[in-house]
């Protein structure tokens, strides 16, 4: 377990620190998360949430996301119903290969059902999005499937490795459907009952600008 925790130390070091600039988007970009749920009682939680999104392993940023929220679990532990706040700082690159840069604040309302299917960990999100870009508003609805399936324990708990998979499909309040759609693949480790740390491969597929991304990201349950 140890060596698992050090190769994915040693990778983003290494990646950071042997970035540069680019002219235009690399091929594999990365993403670097933090999600935290903190449990305020036996039914309120707050959900924050920062994302380092970059074009290459790191350094030219592509988005940065900062996310919170209240939710609110309707049954005990359970059908988590929240609404949150986003900001995002978002970069994109024109044909003359010249960045910009737009901001967005973004309220969200969402829904999560999970349950277990054998040994299978799954969870439903639906979440809906009213987004405000610079002088633009736009509304967004997104369905994430994901699943967690225990590797060395029936059971995912302390010191377990697990598969951590989810395809997500967003659509627009146009009508475009898809807008986008996401699928991911992760190695997880659980190095505490209440921290979580994946490392996998999204790739994300939009119209004429697909891409792909490595992603790190750590997962705090803490309780308060």
């Amino acid at each position: 377990m140890k060596k698992f925790l050090l190769a994915i130390v040693v990778f983003s070091l290494s990646s950071i620190s042997g970035s540069k600039l680019h002219a235009q988007p690399a091929k594999v970009g990365a993403w670097y998360q933090y999600f935290g749920n903190q449990k305020i009682s036996s039914r309120w939680n707050w959900h924050n949430e920062v994302q380092y999104r970059n074009f290459n392993k790191g350094g030219d940023l592509e988005q940065l996301l900062l996310r919170t929220g209240f939710g609110y679990n309707l049954t005990p532990g359970n059908n988590n119903v929240l609404l949150g706040y986003g900001f995002i700082n978002a970069a994109s690159y024109n044909s003359l290969s010249q960045k910009s840069f737009k901001e967005e604040h973004r309220i969200f309302q969402q829904y999560i059902y999970t349950h277990k299917l054998s040994k299978i960990y799954l969870q439903h999100r639906v979440r809906v999005e009213e987004r405000f870009v610079e002088k633009d508003f736009s509304m967004r609805y997104r369905y994430l499937l994901g699943a967690r399936i225990g590797l060395t324990d029936a059971v995912i708990a302390k010191n377990s490795l697990y598969l951590s998979l989810y395809n997500e499909i967003f659509i627009k309040h146009t009508g475009n459907f898809p807008e986008r759609n996401r699928l991911y693949g992760a190695l997880g480790f659980v190095p505490h009952k209440d921290i979580r740390i994946e490392a996998g491969y999204l790739r994300q597929m939009i119209k004429d600008n697909s891409r792909s991304q490595f992603q790190l990201a750590l997962f705090n349950n803490l309780k308060w």
